[in-house]
């Protein structure tokens, strides 16, 4: 399974708020076997929103969309997620509903567009706020807001699942730049894929779909280079 991540709103790309939905999406994903090929920001801007979508809908198998919903001026991620499949947006029955029966919320007590979504959606109930948010075919709308992207997420993780990999972590001391045919041996003698991680010293990641090609590959990677220890 391939997927991508798309997260909006300008306060991202001013550096006002940090993108910590993209670094615990990815994580989560990849637990559950996912590809995460693409990670992208994007303004609150509904032809940027549509345009990506778009895009990403035909050539992933998932894309999850994070961040621009509830019915404030610049909450406009519903309606660039609706404009890419073509359809409308209006009130949720099922959202109202739920908002209603669980949240204990009268529909009059709701900000205008709070329960707006496209035409032919999935609601998806927020534990942790008021903002429902969305499914349409394989694109999944959550809010931006941590604490509600992450319980919401759980609502729907068991939809994400790709091949189970296994990793194992290498460190050493020498430089990256000196471990490229070290590197380069480890991938052509084992089925592994390697991540090159520097700082106070170079943490290698292997990573395999079985877990003892992952293990052989450090422990020979391990005896290779010069231990952090030493």
């Amino acid at each position: 399974m391939k997927a991508a991540i798309v997260t909006v709103g300008d306060e991202l790309l001013t550096g006002d708020t940090a993108n910590t939905n993209a670094t615990w999406l990815c994580a989560r994903l990849s637990d559950r076997g996912v590809d995460v090929e693409r990670v992208t920001t994007l303004p609150d801007r509904i032809a940027d929103i549509a345009r990506v979508v778009n895009e990403y809908h035909a050539e992933y198998d998932a894309v999850i969309v994070t961040g621009g919903l509830g019915p404030t001026h610049d909450d406009v991620t519903m309606e660039g997620v609706a404009a890419a499949f073509g359809r409308d947006v209006g009130p949720h029955e099922a959202a109202l509903k739920h908002l209603e029966e669980v949240g204990g919320y009268a529909a009059e007590e709701l900000a205008e567009g709070t329960v707006d979504l496209p035409e032919g959606s999935r609601a998806l109930h927020n534990p942790e706020g008021v903002a429902p948010g969305a499914i349409i075919e394989s694109c999944y709308v959550l809010p931006g807001v941590p604490a509600e992207m992450q319980a919401m997420f759980a609502t729907v993780a068991d939809e994400f699942e790709g091949q189970q990999t296994y990793s194992e972590t290498v460190e050493t001391t020498e430089p990256e730049s000196a471990l490229l045919d070290r590197i380069t041996e480890v991938q052509d003698r084992f089925a592994v894929r390697v991540g090159s991680y520097p700082g106070e010293t170079v943490r290698l990641k292997l990573t395999a779909t079985e877990p003892q090609e992952a293990r052989k590959a450090a422990n020979w990677l391990d005896g290779h280079v010069e231990d952090v220890a030493e």
